[in-house]
């Protein structure tokens, strides 16, 4: 039997953020907690959906102590503040960061006994749905808005800890490629990288079946034409990474990924490294590394990623035809080929301890072991 969990309702397209305050008023909500990263607070980014609210005669408070990769003080505080502000509904404005402490904070109202945060690790046995998300996604990357997933980082253990629960999922997304414009072009790269990550890695994964392959494929092609637009700021290219990285969350959230992610997850955890700036460092390697336990999906792979000549080409061929599409999508979009400068070579069993320990890696499709994820790492630097 396999399960797929996907958003009550979306809204995709520019626009698309005036959805907010209708869905508020016609769901009978009452006041909205706001979670957004302080960064988008200070650029007036957050400002496009809370002047929608102002006009709406809508009450809300503002929640932004919220660090790019969560942390479980960032939660707890969380919490109380939407305790104390006796709201009904969490507006999530940003990336993977406001949405995942969003989803932490949404469990744990309904859920009390996860007041903790480390229990929420893997599949927690949480008995109630959230409180009601509507995610509002600033970034084209993490497809938060639309999976059962959200990582929080323990900095006392110097850990990231992926949870997965049916229960978080937002009940609205949207996804309007406006709130998207001003990212900059290395956050633009690196979020995109991360989408396509979740499109390849959720493509290959040990979990995959053919529901979740049609939205993988579709996602890398429209990713593999859309990135290098969008990291140029072309409106076309922001409205085609909105699309992509969201239909790549639609099917990974339901699968699984793989190795790749496991190593990202530590590195952030370790040295705060920006998630999409990881995996997008990884991709290539762990698609070599995973090359020969894929069947002919490399195959598929190229072609949406627009190689030329694959029917002609044999599987050593296409398989590195794909692996060479992505690198140099990567390198074009300005993403380092190493992981010089950020992992210490003195760090890399603990780094491989806990990449191993992660919920991502049973689902690569290539068993891996401490030591050889210790050996990726190296093969980095």
């Amino acid at each position: 039997m396999n399960r797929f969990v996907l958003n009550e309702t979306s809204y995709h397209g520019a626009g698309a953020i005036k959805a907010v305050p209708e869905e508020i008023k016609a769901r009978g909500f009452k006041k909205a907690f706001v979670a957004s990263d302080p960064d988008l607070v200070r650029f007036g980014v957050t400002a496009k959906v809370t002047d929608l609210l102002n006009e709406a005669g809508i009450p809300y408070t503002l929640y932004s102590n919220i660090k790019p990769n969560p942390t479980i003080e960032n939660v707890q505080t969380g919490v109380q503040a939407f305790k104390d502000a006796e709201a009904d509904v969490i507006v999530a404005i940003g990336g993977g960061s406001a949405m995942d402490t969003s989803k932490a904070i949404g469990i744990i109202i309904t859920n009390p006994e996860f007041e903790d945060v480390r229990s929420l690790e893997g599949v927690a046995p949480t008995k109630n749905p959230c409180v009601p998300i509507i995610a509002v996604a600033t970034t084209a990357g993490t497809a938060a808005e639309v999976t059962i997933n959200y990582v929080i980082t323990d900095v006392e253990k110097k850990r990231k800890f992926v949870c997965v629960d049916v229960h978080d999922i937002p009940v609205i997304a949207v996804v309007d490629p406006e709130m998207m414009s001003t990212m900059p072009k290395g956050l633009t790269a690196a979020t995109g990288m991360d989408a396509l990550t979740h499109a390849i890695e959720g493509y290959i994964t040990a979990g995959a079946w053919e529901l979740s392959d049609m939205f993988h494929i579709k996602a890398i092609e429209i990713i593999a034409r859309s990135l290098r637009k969008a990291v140029e700021n072309d409106p076309e290219g922001r409205e085609g990474m909105a699309l992509g990285q969201y239909v790549a969350g639609m099917g990974f959230s339901n699968v699984g990924l793989g190795v790749d992610h496991a190593m990202a997850h530590t590195l952030s955890a370790y040295y705060d490294t920006p998630h999409g700036k990881a995996c997008a460092i990884l991709l290539p390697t762990a698609m070599e590394f995973n090359k020969e336990y894929t069947g002919t999906k490399y195959r598929d792979i190229a072609i949406a990623m627009g190689v030329e000549g694959v029917e002609k080409m044999t599987q050593d061929e296409y398989r590195q035809a794909a692996i060479d599409a992505v690198r140099k999508l990567a390198e074009d979009v300005g993403i380092p080929t190493t992981l010089q400068g950020i992992v210490k070579e003195e760090d890399i069993p603990a780094l491989a301890r806990d990449a191993y320990n992660d919920a991502c890696r049973p689902g690569n499709p290539r068993d891996v072991s401490e030591a050889q994820i210790a050996e990726l790492f190296r093969s980095l630097l």
